[in-house]
């Protein structure tokens, strides 16, 4: 039976808080608040948490292998960001051309191309839609899904064989055989399904190929076993839960952001931690993330 337990909470109160990963390098999670348009670290021993605004909102971004700035999709597309400077260098904006979508949920594969998915914000624009993207350290973009409203939930499995991903209104995680040298995939195939009012958010796979998928409006975040059956449901203090990442020395220790966009004051009365960062000893393993380059 798996055991978690919540052993701290980062009172950072996060509009939109997303795209939390560890970083072994500093001992730290770090996240962006898409809506404030803030990136977040947090010191898993001191307890310290720092900030720094941005020039967009952040959607996700990636650890470099051979640079110290952070790979960045704002906004408007791929950059290269240093937070302690705010020097910037933009690279691609493969949406540029559609006004009302931003970059949304992404991460690297295990063979280094950054990939991101965006979200239609403006719902007045009923034909326009968002798409997946990946980005090769040649700076070559290649666009991989399209017809998408919010992407998400995007994550491999151990062995890179499998892809995952979300259009979140969908209510469905979805699996494609995944080719890790050509970086294409096919083969779709619905892995799990939630149900009306709740959607999958951000996700995550742990050393053993299990899919772990905050899950918004649910209230909880879910371990979903290879073959798609639910193994384990983890209940949170707040309904939007947003996203999930291992960290810690051992791996061991899952972080959970969340959000308070969308809630009305009486929502907000019942679930104050709303927008927190969650933090939980397990004894399950994650895989270290991997990064660009």
């Amino acid at each position: 039976m798996t055991q978690i337990t919540l052993i701290d909470t980062v009172p950072c109160e996060n509009l939109l808080g997303e795209g939390v990963q560890w970083n072994h390098q500093d001992g730290c999670f770090w996240w962006t608040d898409i809506h404030s348009a803030t990136l977040y670290r947090y010191h898993l021993d001191t307890r310290k948490i720092s900030h720094w605004d941005l020039p967009e909102k952040l959607g996700c971004f990636a650890f470099a292998k051979n640079d110290s700035r952070l790979l960045a999709a704002f906004a408007s597309g791929f950059a290269w960001f240093e937070p302690q400077t705010g020097a910037l260098a933009w690279i691609a904006k493969p949406e540029a051309h559609l006004i009302g979508n931003r970059s949304n949920d992404g991460r690297c594969d295990r063979q280094g191309r950054f990939w991101m998915g965006t979200i239609r914000e403006q719902q007045h624009t009923p034909d326009q839609c968002a798409a997946l993207y990946s980005l090769t350290a040649d700076g070559d973009v290649h666009q991989h899904l399209a017809g998408l409203h919010i992407s998400n939930a995007l994550c491999w499995s151990p062995d890179s064989r499998k892809l995952y991903h979300a259009d979140s209104p969908s209510h469905a995680i979805n699996v494609y055989d995944f080719d890790a040298a050509t970086g294409t995939f096919s083969n779709r195939q619905i892995f799990a399904q939630t149900e009306p009012g709740v959607e999958p958010d951000g996700a995550c796979v742990d050393a053993q190929g299990y899919v772990w998928n905050a899950q918004w409006g649910g209230s909880r975040v879910v371990r979903y076993a290879p073959d798609g059956a639910k193994d384990f449901v983890l209940p949170m203090p707040v309904s939007q839960a947003t996203c999930v990442a291992f960290g810690g020395e051992q791996l061991n220790v899952l972080a959970v952001t969340s959000a308070r966009i969308g809630l009305s004051d009486e929502a907000l009365r019942q679930q104050p931690q709303a927008g927190n960062l969650f933090i939980f000893q397990t004894d399950i393993q994650g895989l270290e993330e991997s990064r660009f380059g």
